[in-house]
Order: structure tokens, then C-alpha cells, then sequence
């Protein structure tokens, strides 16, 4: 990462949609540019959890926006998060391939504990170096995240359904303030964050933090009302939640600091807000200033380098848990990243890495039986929750581990795209060559496309010193002939 680069996060929530423009300077982000728009997305999914042609409408607009302001910007100098709407919605597919178009850059769904990495990261960031424990809640609109971590290691992240935008459409749906409807938007709450009090007690942290969101907007109210700046404790919570009642509704809230947008849903957050506290015995909680897009920024800052790249440990960690043959997965490693390699010279490092990872993680599967592995393999990375990883990420990597093996048409519908088809060539040619566990001699071994065909090529006799690899290269052309893609053979 160069000094001066420009680096920029949007940040999909269920309330707003953020975009974070920041200068990355001697290994720190300079603030350059923030934009806010309250799109309420998460408002316009109806009870089949689909969300409305108006609500998509509205996130594409702004997207557009947006864009604008993003025209120039090479695709390693953007991440687009989606949060806790989008992992629900239904049709989210329809909405996440126009909304990419119009971005000029692909948007990730990140899963719940994804997102509380990151909203971690973009606070410890910007706090200043302790070895105090924290604990960073953030209340969004339809998911509330929880995390302990010291420095800038999460150790224990959470993400619950609980949200501004959903409690005060499910309690306070006219807008009526009442004292039973605040009873019981904080008794549900609390019933949703009850097993948050194992991981996140008393006894895990020793200073709160409160990121984003309604932290934010509580955070202002008491400044502009004459409370220490950044601070909220309990009696603030009580006094807060005594003027809503007074005021009977939302539209009559008169609050010095409390913004328009945030007016509709200030009572279910503060519901939310106040079972945190009593759940997790919060006498007070400080305000920070980092959140979900200020860790999306230093996470491409890491994502440069491989060692520093938090995916690279993940995928250790998954090969360690379910008991990948790790010499092997280095053998099909190795091969499979070299055949990558001539096939698309030059720079494809992100797809490079994507198949390395699937190569170490493609006998995944087995821990659970050998029969069917590659089945077992897709389901547990569709499946589980990867720190560094966006859901679609993820997914990829399912893919190229349920193909990596028998037939290809159970990902036909994948085969047209050359991001996917091309590695996953590499990844099964490489674990035909790798068959016997022992390294194989690839020495003269070739390949080259020409269009739509794929030529593979080895030195004379080879096929002769290795009749079961030759055999097994000889089905694989068989197993393409049914795709887009021709696979040919030149084996003397």
C-alpha cells in the first residue's frame, strides 16, 4: 500500500447507508470524505422478508451517488459491506447485482460475526494503545453486534437480530410512546441478548464502548443537554427515556441533538440500549469514534499483504479444526497455483489466492466421512463463520471445493464465468496429478488457452512413466466435454 493512497468504505446498514474516503499515511487512514444517507432499507422488507421495490429503488439511488464520487478508484481501493438487511432479505440477489453495477464495485454480504470484526477493528483503531479490555456494542438497524477484544484482537464477537429500525417498527409501529410498549420492547430485547451474558459479563471487559448508531445519537442528546461529552450511564438512559414519555410520540420528540433522521427510531434503540446495559451490568459506556467502515478500510490496508491478510489465517485454522492432510493440500497447492499460473499470466492475485485457499481447504470435507468429502467440504464452508471472509467469498470457495471432484454438472450453472471455470480446471488437474499423495513430476508439463479450448501438454514418455495420471487426465477431458469449455490433451 502505497503512502498517499486513497482508500474508500461503504458501508450498506439497515438504516443508513455511510461512505469513508480515507488517505492511508505512514500505516494510519486520514479521514477524507464522509457522506451519509438515510435509505431505511431495512424498513422495506415485508413479512416474507423480501424487501420492496421502493426500498431497493431508494439503496440504488443512493449507491448512484455514491458512485459518483468513486469514479477513478481502482477495485483494491474499495470494500462495500452489506449488513444485517441484506443477510435477511430473500431477493437480495436482484438487489446486489444491479447494486454492484451501479457502484462500479461488487458489494459483500459479511455475516453477523463478520461484521463485528470489523466494526471491532475500526474502533481500536481509533482509540488510543491500552492493554485495557473492551467491550464494543453497536446497535444498528436490524442487528445489534457485541465484542470483547484487547488492542486490535477481537477474542469473543456476537451478532444478535436486534435493531433500532426492527424494535421500533415491531413495538412502537405507530409511534406512540408508551410505558408498556417500552416494557416490552426491552423484555424481547432482552430475551434475543440473553446468551450474551456468558461471553460478555461483568467480569470479560473493563471499559465499554458504544459504536455507530444509536450509541451515536444518544451520545449527541446528552452533550447538547449539558452531559460530559462521549460519557453514558444508566441515569442518562432513565432521564432519556423520560422525555420520549413525555412527549407521547415521535414526531413530538423536541431533543437538542437528536437529528431527523434518527427521530423514528430512537425509541427502539434506546430499548435495545437499555437491555445491554442491564444484561450486561454496563454502568457506563464511552462513545467511539470508529465503526464497521473504518475497519472495512484497514481490512484492505491488510488484505495487500499476505501475511497480514486475516483470511490466510482462517483458512490455517479451518485445516487444523477438521484435519486436513496438510502435506497434501500443499502438494495441490503448489500444482494447482503453477498451472493457474501459465493458464492467466500477470496480475490475477485475487483469484491466485482464492484457489490457493481452496486447495488447502478442498479435503475439508473428510473429518466428517471420505464419501462424498466434496459435498461435506462445500456445506461447512457455505456454512461456517470465516473471520475475514464475506459471505459470497465464502461461497466461491464452496464452489470450487464441491467441483474440485466427479461430475461438473452440479455447478454447470457456475462454468460460463472463467473466474470460476478456469480455476477450478487448475484445482482438478492438480488433484488428478496429485492422486498417489506424493509429489508429482510435472516437470515439462504445459498449458495454454485459446479461447473457449484449453491445451495441456507434457514431454514425451510422460504418459508412459505415469499411466494413472495420464489415465486420469484422459477422463477429465471427458468430464468437460459437457461445458463451455474444451479441455484437449497432448500426452505422448
Amino acid at each position: 500500500m502505497h503512502h498517499g493512497t486513497l482508500l474508500a468504505a461503504v458501508d450498506l446498514g439497515s438504516n443508513s447507508f455511510r461512505l469513508e474516503i480515507g488517505r492511508f499515511e505512514h500505516g494510519h487512514i486520514q479521514r477524507v470524505e464522509y457522506r451519509k444517507e438515510t435509505v431505511r432499507q431495512g424498513a422495506g422488507l415485508d413479512e416474507q422478508l423480501n424487501l420492496s421495490a421502493q426500498a431497493m429503488q431508494r439503496g440504488w439511488d443512493c449507491l448512484a451517488r455514491f458512485a459518483e464520487r468513486l469514479a477513478g478508484f481502482a477495485p483494491a481501493q474499495v470494500r462495500a459491506v452489506a449488513t444485517q438487511t441484506l443477510r435477511e432479505a430473500r431477493n437480495r440477489d436482484a438487489f446486489l447485482q444491479r447494486g454492484s453495477e451501479i457502484l462500479g464495485h461488487p458489494i459483500e454480504v459479511v455475516s453477523g460475526p463478520e461484521e463485528a470484526r470489523l466494526i471491532y477493528q475500526g474502533v481500536a483503531r481509533l482509540l488510543p494503545q491500552s492493554d485495557e479490555r473492551r467491550l464494543v456494542v453497536d446497535i444498528g438497524g436490524r442487528s445489534t453486534e457485541l465484542i470483547v477484544g484487547q488492542q486490535y484482537q477481537a477474542h469473543a464477537v456476537a451478532s444478535f437480530p436486534v435493531g433500532s429500525v426492527a424494535w421500533s417498527s415491531r413495538y412502537f409501529a405507530d409511534g406512540a410512546f408508551t410505558p408498556q410498549a417500552f416494557t416490552a420492547a426491552e423484555v424481547a430485547a432482552k430475551a434475543v441478548l440473553d446468551e450474551a451474558q456468558e461471553s460478555f459479563c461483568r467480569g470479560a471487559w473493563d471499559v465499554a464502548y458504544g459504536s455507530s448508531g444509536t450509541v451515536g445519537a444518544v451520545g449527541e442528546i446528552l452533550a447538547a443537554a449539558g452531559q460530559p461529552a462521549g460519557r453514558i450511564q444508566r441515569a442518562d438512559l432513565d432521564w432519556l427515556q423520560e422525555r420520549l414519555l413525555r412527549a407521547q410520540s415521535a414526531d413530538r420528540v423536541r431533543l437538542d441533538g437528536l437529528k431527523e433522521d434518527r427521530r423514528p427510531v430512537i425509541g427502539g434503540g434506546i430499548s435495545v440500549l437499555r437491555a445491554v446495559f442491564d444484561l450486561l451490568e454496563i454502568d457506563e459506556m464511552r462513545v467511539a469514534q470508529g465503526a464497521l467502515r473504518q475497519g472495512a478500510l484497514y481490512d484492505l490496508v491488510d488484505r495487500e499483504q499476505p501475511e497480514t491478510d486475516l483470511r490466510a489465517a482462517t483458512v490455517r485454522a479451518l485445516m487444523l479444526r477438521f484435519g486436513v492432510d496438510g502435506a497434501q493440500a500443499e502438494r495441490v497447492r503448489q500444482v494447482a497455483c503453477a498451472l493457474f499460473s501459465q493458464l492467466c499470466p500477470g496480475d490475477a492475485s485475487p483469484a491466485l489466492r482464492k484457489l490457493q485457499w481452496a486447495a488447502q481447504l478442498h479435503e475439508v470435507g473428510c473429518r466428517i466421512a471420505h464419501s462424498d468429502y466434496h459435498r461435506h467440504g462445500a456445506y461447512i464452508l457455505d456454512n461456517t463463520d470465516a473471520a475475514g471472509f464475506a459471505m459470497p467469498e465464502m461461497h466461491r470457495l464452496a464452489l470450487l471445493v464441491l467441483g474440485h471432484r466427479g461430475k461438473l454438472k452440479k455447478i454447470e450453472a457456475e462454468l460460463g464465468d472463467a473466474g470460476t471455470a478456469l480455476p477450478l480446471l487448475c484445482l482438478r488437474l492438480a488433484v488428478a496429478l496429485c492422486h498417489a499423495r506424493r509429489d508429482p513430476d510435472v516437470q515439462g508439463l504445459a498449458i495454454a488457452q485459446q479461447g473457449q479450448r484449453i491445451v495441456l501438454s507434457a514431454r514425451a514418455g510422460w504418459a508412459a512413466a505415469f499411466p494413472q495420471s495420464a489415465h486420469l487426465l484422459r477422463e477429465e477431458v471427458l468430464a468437460w466435454q459437457k461445458t463451455p469449455w474444451e479441455l484437449a490433451l497432448t500426452v505422448p
